[in-house]
């Protein structure tokens, strides 16, 4: 077989391409000439075209994963919600009101519709009629304020805005509201 490597003839090509055993690195080079012919003087030859599935655009690193339908959804909670709890928290917190005051009529009407209507106790909280919503401290814990119904009986009762957001996004986003609730809202 040394001597078939030695002696030129006709053949050469098939020489060669046995010869690729020794030297696999020239391999590739002559394979592709013998099937896309001849080189030109100067010329390198074509380059071999990868297969069709690997044309596609490799994966970049560092490219953001696209969000999880969760994460797409929980945006668009937060942006539903997001009015209602900035106007809540600037009610509760801010010193628009005092200790004892009834909301304002375009304060009052958010809170009924927004929040208090998915109350899940509504008809009791409500009772004989909805005079007025009031800004108060909690009897039990008086650090916090909260809102409380004022009945048109005079009694005033106090209740949870997160509860009725959390009844709220139940209602409007069955099957994602229970993770948004457990990551979002405090257990109670």
């Amino acid at each position: 077989m040394a001597a078939a490597l030695c002696l030129p003839r006709a053949g050469a090509p098939f020489i060669l391409l046995r010869a690729s055993r020794f030297a696999p690195w020239a391999a590739p080079v002559l394979r592709r000439r013998l099937l896309s012919g001849p080189p030109t003087a100067g010329e390198l030859p074509p380059p071999a075209l990868p297969p069709i599935s690997k044309l596609a655009d490799p994966p970049v690193v560092g490219t953001p994963e696209p969000p999880l339908p969760f994460r797409s959804v929980e945006a668009e909670i937060l942006r539903d919600i997001d009015p209602v709890v900035q106007l809540i928290k600037d009610i509760l917190h801010s010193e628009r009101y005092g200790d004892g005051e009834c909301l304002c009529p375009k304060d009052e009407n958010v809170v009924v519709e927004k929040l208090l209507s998915y109350h899940p106790r509504a008809h009791d909280k409500i009772g004989c009629g909805l005079d007025a919503i009031m800004v108060d401290r909690h009897p039990e814990f008086r650090k916090s304020r909260c809102l409380f119904v004022v009945r048109t009986d005079g009694v005033w009762i106090d209740f949870s805005y997160q509860k009725c957001l959390r009844a709220y996004i139940r209602e409007k986003y069955p099957s994602h509201a229970e993770r948004f609730i457990r990551e979002h809202f405090k257990r109670t």
